[in-house]
């Protein structure tokens, strides 16, 4: 079954991070599917910290941004109601030394009415697992 209820791209979705946080960290989506989007991110200047490894913050910044934009992708009308993050967790599992990507991919765990919780595993290019993180959104009257 199809999650999605607005037809996304990965050129879309790029499209609508510009001039944002996630133009900011180098967030580019690469791959969308029936039930997952999938996006890379570069172990750079941008996203380690001084031990020149991937920064947490940066591995959640992906998470939610992962998170955030399927909620987005899963209301029915933009103009009445928005996603917003309501609680994450990350489990970070695997240091990512710089030069490196980093890939995450979102998949649901429950799309509610009002309440969207996802999973987002987060791999290095070994595709091993580097950080896992669960997203609660909450969908809000959009008053913006």
């Amino acid at each position: 079954m199809k999650l999605w209820k607005h037809e996304p791209t990965a050129e879309l979705l790029q499209g609508i991070s510009a001039n944002t946080l996630v133009e900011h960290l180098g967030i580019e989506f690469i791959a969308v599917g029936d039930d997952y989007i999938k996006a890379k991110m570069l172990v750079d200047a941008r996203t380690v910290q001084p031990m020149r490894i991937l920064h947490g913050g940066a591995s959640v910044a992906l998470a939610e941004t992962l998170g955030s934009i399927a909620s987005t992708l899963c209301i029915e009308d933009f103009q009445k109601k928005t996603a917003v993050g309501l609680a994450i967790n990350a489990n970070h599992l695997k240091a990512v030394r710089e030069g490196n990507f980093v890939i995450g991919k979102v998949s649901p765990i429950r799309i509610g009415r009002t309440v969207h919780v996802w999973n987002i595993e987060i791999f290095n290019s070994e595709e091993e697992l580097t950080c896992i993180s669960r997203l609660t959104i909450s969908i809000i009257d959009n008053k913006f």
